[in-house]
């Protein structure tokens, strides 16, 4: 507790790095677009697909900052580890949504294609609202912040091309 002349310090707040869900949607999204639907149960399939490639990519990405950047500086600690993970584990999270989209589309009666194509909306919504959010809280302007989100809405539009004209 303080007096009235003190003043309590406090940490300025680290901005916070959006750029692993912004990937992670679209890994998502390049993960929905690129997967067929075959065996007995394609739609948990494709939630368990959705679900290990975030996994498999969070692994690389925790690896490759550790090896990259600080295996040669420093010792590396138990501590270092657990902040690169959980700084890199928006990669998984980013992959959540599509897999509840995928998840629940039974009960919107929605077939193997609706569900592909539900998934992939929800991906490319959710990696145009991160990248929107994180120019944002930025600072940048709402001008800066259309054309980010106009940028990502193009990145997704050639995923939702690539789903539409490729055939497997």
């Amino acid at each position: 507790m303080s007096t009235a002349g003190e003043r309590v310090r406090t940490a300025p707040a680290r901005p916070r790095d959006y750029s692993g869900a912004v990937y992670g949607s679209l890994l998502a999204a390049s993960v929905v677009a690129g997967s067929g639907t075959p065996g007995p149960y394609p739609r948990l399939q494709l939630v368990a697909l959705l679900l290990i490639t975030g996994l498999v990519f969070w692994a690389a990405h925790v690896y490759a900052r550790l090896a990259g950047e600080r295996l040669g500086e420093r010792e590396l600690t138990a501590r270092e580890v657990r902040r690169v993970a959980l700084h890199e584990w928006p990669i998984v999270q980013a992959a959540v949504p599509p897999a509840a989209a995928v998840a629940i589309s039974p009960l919107l009666g929605l077939g193997m294609e609706g569900t592909t194509w539900l998934a992939l909306v929800v991906a490319v919504a959710e990696q145009v609202g991160w990248a929107s959010v994180a120019v944002r809280r930025a600072g940048a302007s709402l001008r800066l912040t259309v054309v980010a989100g106009a940028g990502n809405v193009l990145l997704g539009l050639v995923i939702v091309a690539a789903k539409a004209t490729l055939t497997h």
